[in-house]
């Protein structure tokens, strides 16, 4: 468990930076340079990545049980993800209508990811990463989006066809990822 723990503490806490400590982080740009800050960032955030699989992984072979949900939430779970692979897909497609509505939809789509896991799991590994992902996610949201109305932030809308690409890529990948890669990587089907 405190691999998990150290893991969700050096992932969020890195992705956390440019929103608690912006000016912290600028001067350690311009103390570092950009490529060196961007690869000590990336070094870290991987490091809290590897720590996190492997301590959910570990804490998965002896579960402390908080809850039992029942079979159905999984289903309910597996349907909460689909806005969320259609709300990351629009955070890299520029010009979508759905990335200018919610300004920031990959950490939206981290509430969805988190809630849709939290209602399905009930161990303490489970309610520690998902519930740490959903608090770090509600908390970057908002201040995501009161930092976008200070810069005065004016989201641009391109043509039709991102709008088209965003929720096509995006259902295909919740497909693929739910039907398939899931039961893969994670152990668990969540359509049986």
């Amino acid at each position: 468990m405190e691999a998990l723990i150290l893991g969700l503490l050096l992932f969020l806490g890195t992705h956390s930076i440019g929103l608690v400590a912006r000016p912290w982080r600028n001067h350690m740009v311009n103390r570092l340079g950009e490529t060196p800050w961007k690869l000590l960032y990336t070094a870290v955030s991987l490091v809290g990545f590897i720590l996190i699989i492997w301590g959910y992984g570990q804490a998965r072979t002896d579960p402390l049980w908080l809850w039992h949900s029942p079979v159905w939430t999984r289903h309910l779970a597996a349907l909460l993800t689909l806005p969320a692979f259609i709300l990351v897909v629009a955070a890299y497609v520029p010009g979508n209508r759905l990335k200018a509505r919610v300004g920031h939809p990959m950490v939206l789509g981290t509430k969805f990811w988190a809630i849709a896991h939290l209602i399905s799991n009930g161990t303490l590994a489970d309610l520690l990463l998902f519930g740490g992902f959903l608090v770090w996610a509600v908390s970057a949201f908002i201040l995501l989006r009161r930092r976008d109305r200070v810069d005065g932030t004016v989201p641009v809308v391109g043509g039709l066809s991102r709008d088209i690409i965003t929720w096509v890529v995006g259902l295909l990948a919740w497909a693929v990822f739910a039907f398939y890669l899931h039961g893969l990587l994670i152990g668990v089907r969540p359509f049986g």
